[in-house]
């Protein structure tokens, strides 16, 4: 059981989808200095957690204060792309972007301490391992490609993926990302990934200011795009708030800040 998910700050912002929609702007309500604000951001509904390459900061909501902070080897840990929240752990995407063959690796910290527990080396994947999250009783992961590096010749980032995993981290099924959502992405792919408890599905690239929600297919293996949320922050991973899932956090790498925004309604 996890505690729930990444919060996106605060801004009442109503969500009107008739066709896969283009909603109003979600304004920052909160906005947080992180010097470590470079890959994504997680919460415990208290902390937030800045994530860059090899370094996790961990600060207080309600001050602003910083109150932990783990810094690991960068031969061991290269390029940590996103975390969250499972109980009393903080469990982090990792891969060795941009080097070939895409190895990954879930890294798992104690949330009290910050501290790195361990690591689970999952080998050769279908991209590089950029967001997990726990939902439904299930890992859920994506694996994203590239039209300039980082990705074996023959891919692009059309080949990128959303995942279901078991307690072990095997991938059971896989969903492609739908046509209106990966001409947005180019040449870049899906940086994060959070569900939210009410089964909406929100994902992030990595350069535009926006969120894009999604939902399962009832046939087929492309993910159906529902509608598409700007926001102030410019891409990289987010995480729905476990105390608020009508708050979604999310960073922006350029001013190292992090940012709450107000999610709308669900969409259907």
């Amino acid at each position: 059981m996890r505690i729930s998910k990444w919060a996106l700050g605060l801004c009442a912002a109503a969500l009107s989808v008739l066709n896969p929609a283009i909603a109003r702007q979600a304004g920052s309500e909160r906005v947080i200095p992180a010097q470590s604000a470079r890959q994504g951001v997680a919460s415990d509904g208290t902390s937030i957690y800045a994530v860059d390459n090899n370094v996790i900061t961990r600060i207080a909501i309600a001050d602003r204060q910083v109150t932990g902070e783990w810094r690991g080897d960068p031969a061991l840990f290269p390029h940590l792309n996103s975390c969250t929240v499972v109980d009393d752990e903080l469990v982090c995407a990792s891969s060795n972007y941009p080097a070939v063959p895409q190895l990954s690796t879930v890294a798992i910290f104690d949330l009290q301490r910050l501290e790195h527990s361990r690591s689970i080396a999952l080998g050769p994947m279908p991209g590089s391992l950029t967001a997990l999250d726990w939902h439904d009783g299930k890992w859920w992961a994506t694996f994203a490609n590239y039209d300039d590096r980082g990705t074996p010749e023959g891919r692009d980032h059309r080949d990128s993926f959303v995942a279901q995993m078991d307690d072990d981290f095997r991938i059971s099924r896989m969903w492609g990302l739908p046509d209106a959502v990966l001409d947005r992405l180019a040449p870049s792919s899906i940086s994060g990934a959070s569900w939210s408890e009410n089964g909406q599905l929100y994902l992030s690239g990595h350069d535009k200011p926006e969120l894009y929600v999604v939902a399962l297919p009832q046939a087929g293996g492309t993910l159906r795009h529902v509608a598409t949320i700007p926001i102030e922050s410019h891409g990289q991973a987010i995480d729905v708030d476990p105390l608020d899932e009508t708050l979604i956090w999310s960073i922006d790498r350029e001013t190292r800040t992090v940012h709450a925004s107000r999610l709308p309604a669900p969409a259907d």
